[in-house]
Formats: structure tokens, C-alpha cells, sequence
């Protein structure tokens, strides 16, 4: 019997490949949980992709709450820092502790993220939030940069294949607007 994992899933296309890829080694359930998302109406159209792949490829996994004060609020103060700023460690953080949480409460040994997956997430910045949540939880973080080994291509193909709706910003307002920007 393979050991408990909870993944902590930022969008369906990234759960793709990083699901898939797990799965050799662990029994993967997934956690969607992303209060980072706006506007709601990108949140519901990511849920709705998540449901999509659930359903296409049987894979198991629940929807966490949708908190965008709570997040709103951790982040006050950084509105203004770019794409992979001092707030994008703040939101890992938020949606790792509580992926990490909700694995030793429902009694899983091990915990992830596909957030390593996305072309402009550093593993090197996710990766050791996600070993200090293992130990003050007492769960082992399973890292890595899911991105090598062609990984973000592989997820874009089954995507494709799926017929998911990929969005083309983190999920945030500010990466948004960021992005509004640069295309203007």
C-alpha cells in the first residue's frame, strides 16, 4: 500500500502532470485551496477546471475555503512588489500551512504542491517553506521543481487534451494588473 499524500493544488492544468507523476509513489489526493484567486469569477472558473479533471481521470480531492480577506490582509503592505516579490512568499506560505494543516489532521504522512510546476515559481523559495511546515507539523514535505524534466510541458498537453481552462496570470489582483500592464 502506497503512503497518504495531500497535494496542494494552485489550478487544475498544473495538477496534471504533478498528480500523475506523484502518483508512482504515493496515494494522492488532492487540495485545492487558493484564497489568493481574484477576481471570485476567476476562482469559480479554476474550480470548475478542477472539477473537469476530477472527473476526466477519477482523481480525488476536496476544495479548501475561499478566504480572499484573510489573504488580502496577510499580504496589506506588498501590493506594490512584482511577480515573484517579497508577497508571493507570504501566499505560499498561507496555502502550504494550510495543506500541511489539514494533512495531519486528516492523518496523512506526506504533503506537496504543484506550485513548483509554474515556469516563474522558484522551487528554491517554495521548496524550504514547505520543509519547515513538514517539521512543525510532523509530516514530510515532498519537494521538488516539477518544472524540470519538460514537467510544464507535459502539463500544457494534458491540459490540452482535456480541453481545461488555463489561465494566463498567478490568480492574484496584483499579478493581474501587473500583467494588464505589460500587454497594454
Amino acid at each position: 500500500m502506497k503512503p497518504k499524500l495531500l497535494l496542494h493544488i494552485c489550478c487544475a492544468p498544473c495538477a496534471t502532470y504533478v498528480a500523475e507523476l506523484l502518483g508512482r509513489d504515493f496515494e494522492v489526493h488532492g487540495f485545492f485551496y487558493n484564497p489568493n484567486i481574484h477576481p471570485e469569477e476567476e476562482y469559480r472558473r479554476r474550480l470548475e477546471a478542477m472539477q473537469q479533471y476530477g472527473k476526466a481521470v477519477g482523481f480525488k480531492w476536496d476544495e479548501g475555503p475561499y478566504e480572499p480577506g484573510r489573504w488580502f490582509s496577510l499580504v496589506r503592505g506588498y501590493e506594490e512588489e512584482p511577480e515573484g516579490g517579497a508577497r508571493c512568499p507570504i501566499c505560499y506560505r498561507m496555502r502550504l500551512e494550510e495543506t500541511a494543516r489539514r494533512a495531519a489532521e486528516l492523518g496523512f504522512g506526506y504533503f506537496a504542491t504543484t506550485l513548483t510546476i509554474g515556469p516563474t515559481k522558484k522551487a528554491q523559495v517554495i521548496n524550504p517553506i514547505g520543509r519547515e511546515l513538514g517539521f512543525k507539523y510532523g509530516l514530510t514535505f515532498v519537494g521538488g521543481d516539477f518544472k524540470k524534466g519538460d514537467g510544464f510541458k507535459h502539463s500544457v498537453r494534458i491540459s490540452r487534451e482535456l480541453g481545461l481552462y488555463r489561465q494566463d496570470y498567478c490568480g492574484c489582483i496584483f499579478s493581474l494588473k501587473e500583467r494588464r500592464r505589460r500587454t497594454m
